[in-house]
This record gives structure tokens, C-alpha cells and sequence, in this order.
């Protein structure tokens, strides 16, 4: 223990270290802001759904309720899954449950980042903590969609990957 003399006296001080996780939001959004439509993805991208399960495996996932609930095998395997949700009374198998993005982030304070997953409400809540956003961006505008992504121009683009030659282009890019 290091002593510093504050104001002429001798003071023995301990220094706690409080880890903070780096908050990443992950997602596949489309030009017009649209990220789902009933629940579900609006396109399947191999190359997006690879490049999601790399980033996460073997971190803290936190989503809402809807969005875990959409999952057709349950919890996503290899990764801490945490849900939020204002249901007092849910409890699904393999995943931790908390009631607000306070509680969530609480949980993983031991680890070095955490990805945000979805969706549109728990992205809103969670985009003025965000440290980064890594987006697959979709050049198509839906116009069923009605869940979207909230604005994000005041993030700067750190990297931009080229548009890929498959329908509809897409491109992997990273802000913050």
C-alpha cells in the first residue's frame, strides 16, 4: 500500500479498481434504419451470422426478452446470456435475468466487453453507453419492417469494409 501525505498528514491509501466492460452493440441494419420484422431478422447473411458468432463466442450477450425468445434453440451456446426484461415471473433455462441495463452491465463487471444484441428497445437504451457499434449495414430499405435501430450520427466510422457483390449488398463497419 502506497502512503501519501494529503494536507500534512499521513494517509495509507487503497486503490479499488472497478472494472467497466467495453460496451459494443452489434447488429444488421438495413439503409432506411429497419433491423426486423415480427420477431425476426430481416435478411439471413452467412457471412454476417459468422462474423456475429466470432465476435461473441465466449463473451456476455445481453437482449431483451423478445429477442432471446426468438432464438429457435433457446440460449446462444459458448457466451453469457442475459436477458432483460420488466417480467417479474421469467425464468427461461440457460440464461440470467435481469430487470434493467444497469443490472445487466452489474453482471459483467468482471469481463472486458460485453455485446449488446437487440433489440430496437434494448439498443435505444443501451446507445449512449455504447463504446462501439459494429454494424452489418444492408443496402435495402423494407418497408414491412417495424423494428429499427436508433440514430447513431453522432458515432464516427473507425473502419469500412467494401460492399460484398450478393443481393443485397452488405458491408461490415465499425463505429465509435
Amino acid at each position: 500500500m502506497q502512503k501519501y501525505d494529503f494536507f500534512g498528514k499521513n494517509h495509507s491509501i487503497a486503490y479499488i479498481c472497478i472494472m467497466k466492460p467495453r460496451i459494443n452493440i452489434i447488429a444488421a441494419v438495413c439503409s432506411n434504419g429497419a433491423i426486423g420484422r415480427n420477431g425476426e431478422l430481416l435478411f439471413r447473411i452467412s457471412e454476417d451470422l459468422k462474423r456475429f458468432k466470432s465476435l461473441t463466442m465466449g463473451r456476455p450477450i445481453i437482449m431483451g426478452r423478445k429477442t432471446f425468445e426468438s432464438f429457435p434453440k433457446g440460449p446462444l451456446p459458448g457466451r453469457r446470456n442475459i436477458v432483460i426484461t420488466r417480467r417479474k415471473d421469467y425464468a427461461p433455462e440457460g440464461a440470467e435475468v435481469v430487470g434493467s441495463p444497469e443490472e445487466a452491465l452489474n453482471l459483467c463487471n468482471d469481463s472486458e466487453e460485453v455485446f449488446i444484441i437487440g433489440g430496437a428497445e434494448i439498443y435505444r437504451e443501451f446507445m449512449p453507453l455504447a463504446d462501439a457499434l459494429l454494424l452489418t449495414e444492408i443496402d435495402a430499405a423494407p418497408t414491412d419492417a417495424d423494428a429499427f435501430f436508433p440514430d447513431f450520427a453522432t458515432m464516427h466510422i473507425d473502419s469500412a469494409g467494401p460492399w460484398s457483390d450478393t443481393t443485397p449488398p452488405y458491408r461490415f463497419v465499425n463505429y465509435s
